[in-house]
């Protein structure tokens, strides 16, 4: 209980102590301003100011309707506070209807007032109140200021207005960390991933945002081994890595099949008590269940204190890519059973789960209840995986007509998948009609010719079969070569189909040749086929 006031000189010392402790009590606050309004301080603008400053941290509703009940006009200083407040708690549409009664109020703003709107600005990605919030600038000479400038830079920055904002920040003095950062990540949203290295190589100063930036956007375009490279580089700098750096390192060694130095980041996680959230619980559970190590991803996944759709659908994905559909469906029924909604992708692993378990009736059971409980239309990944799921039990009419009742035109997903079941059942005419629609619809990749050429082997058709690689040579249609990668001492090593770089690649050549003598002589004809290739 607060003693009992004598003056506002009181109050402002009662303010003023609990401006400068960590934890302010409401009541307390409310208790001093009850005593200013008694005593009339609430006409003296700096009581007020400090008893509005005071109110924002610990309730911003009742600081609102104290500001909105001033006996005086407030001061730019506290339409400041208020806007500031608003956009540090993500509430930018707030901060504008603020600033939209301080015009009315007659009351101009300054350098702190934009700093804050740009904040807002950026929040909600308008490019269109941005370019007004600049000319307003402009008009009122606030442009030079390091503060607003770098606002500026950061905003056309995230609207992805790079020309525009590498202008600005070519004339910027004083740039600061979150400008270059911005910089480098508008370069990196617009896919200039070169540019963006270029300008993160520049940078005075780089902090963990900066470096992640760069970590991420390597992960977000394929590019895993830079991704890593920009991981190692980063703890050399001395800099920690922070949430998002560690999600992208995470992702990279997942593509990259590097167990080893997955496992020294979730060691990392642990070391230094960095919460096992849903995202970065979801990255390790992605992680290991990439590497082979579904173990640890079922332990990673039962250690989460949260689980969201994302993370069930990571462990459903790996049960059933490991070959342990069971476990796959079982894992689908016990989302359900806790209330999660599965979303497209749940429903693509949990029918591909069904597709190799042979499992027909379930599998038109997920499919048909995609619409009828979830709300989701099915579309043609789902298709394709019904499809598949269909041919592989040997159903072929039934594909076909699922694939004639589709809401949506099949693609090469979902008729490749008839067509691989028309290898495997031996229905070579019906395989070479599906061919022609392909080549009709312009979904004649190399898959497909490769794959009927396969089908008219099994059929001994090896005229058709010569006349498949042919028109391939003539239309240039190639094969793009398969590739491999392995961890060997903690580096992603990669291996192409074809590829004769190996520094050992004259040992190897002979070592093959060893092989295929010694399996003459066994009058094995099948590997003798395979190593005869290599």
């Amino acid at each position: 209980m607060l003693p009992r006031l004598r003056s506002d000189r009181k109050a402002l010392v009662l303010l003023g102590s609990c401006l400068t402790r960590p934890r302010r009590s409401s009541g307390e606050l409310k208790q001093i301003h009850a005593h200013l309004l008694i005593s009339g301080g609430i006409c003296d603008p700096f009581a007020a100011g400090k008893l509005i400053s005071s109110f924002v941290t610990v309730d911003l509703h009742y600081a609102l309707l104290l500001f909105r009940c001033l006996p005086h006009p407030p001061s730019t200083f506290l339409w400041n506070t208020l806007i500031g407040a608003y956009t540090s708690r993500n509430q930018p549409l707030a901060a504008f209807s603020l600033f939209s009664h301080m015009l009315a109020a007659v009351r101009l703003p300054n350098n702190y007032t934009f700093s804050f709107l740009l904040r807002s600005c950026i929040a909600i990605s308008s490019l269109f109140v941005g370019q007004e919030l600049h000319a307003l600038i402009e008009k009122l000479g606030w442009e030079n200021y390091d503060f607003v400038l770098n606002g500026l830079v950061h905003l056309y920055a995230s609207c992805g207005c790079m020309g525009d904002a590498h202008k600005l920040f070519d004339v910027c003095h004083h740039r600061d960390v979150v400008t270059w950062s911005a910089m480098v990540n508008g370069y990196v949203k617009g896919g200039q991933i070169g540019f963006a290295r270029e300008l993160f190589d520049e940078m005075p100063e780089r902090n963990a945002v900066s470096w992640s930036t760069m970590i991420t956007a390597y992960a977000g375009v394929g590019m895993f081994t830079e991704a890593l490279d920009a991981f190692n580089e980063m703890q050399v700098a001395g800099v920690e890595p922070n949430h998002a750096g560690v999600v992208g390192a995470l992702c990279a060694c997942g593509f990259l099949g590097a167990l080893d130095q997955g496992k020294w980041i979730h060691t990392f996680v642990e070391r230094n008590g960095m919460e096992l959230d849903r995202i970065l619980g979801t990255a390790l559970i992605d992680m290991y269940a990439k590497c082979g190590c579904i173990d640890n991803a079922d332990q990673v996944f039962e250690e989460m204190i949260e689980r969201d759709v994302f993370a069930y659908t990571a462990m459903i994905s790996g049960f059933s890519n490991h070959g342990q559909s069971e476990k796959a469906i079982e894992m689908f029924a016990r989302m359900e059973e806790e209330g999660v909604k599965p979303n497209e992708v749940t429903f693509i692993c949990i029918l591909s789960a069904c597709g190799r378990l042979g499992l027909v009736e379930l599998g038109k059971h997920f499919f048909e209840s995609m619409g009828r409980v979830y709300g989701i239309e099915p579309g043609v990944e789902h298709y394709g995986c019904l499809v598949d799921l269909l041919s592989r039990a040997g159903l072929i009419d039934e594909a076909q007509s699922l694939i004639r009742e589709m809401r949506i035109e099949p693609d090469s997903y979902v008729l490749g998948a008839l067509l691989n079941a028309c290898r495997v059942h031996g229905e070579v005419e019906l395989g070479k009609d599906i061919v022609e629609s392909l080549v009709e619809m312009g979904l004649d990749h190399s898959g497909v010719h490769v794959l009927l050429s396969n089908m008219y082997a099994s059929s001994f058709r090896w005229e058709d079969v010569r006349k498949v690689r042919r028109e391939m040579e003539e239309n240039k249609v190639r094969k793009l070569p398969g590739c491999s990668m392995i961890e060997v001492d903690g580096v992603a090593c990669e291996f192409v189909a074809g590829d004769q770089s190996h520094p050992c690649m004259d040992k190897i050549i002979l070592t093959v040749k060893s092989m295929y003598k010694q399996l003459k002589s066994f009058g094995d004809d099948n590997c003798l086929n395979h190593l005869s290739n290599l």
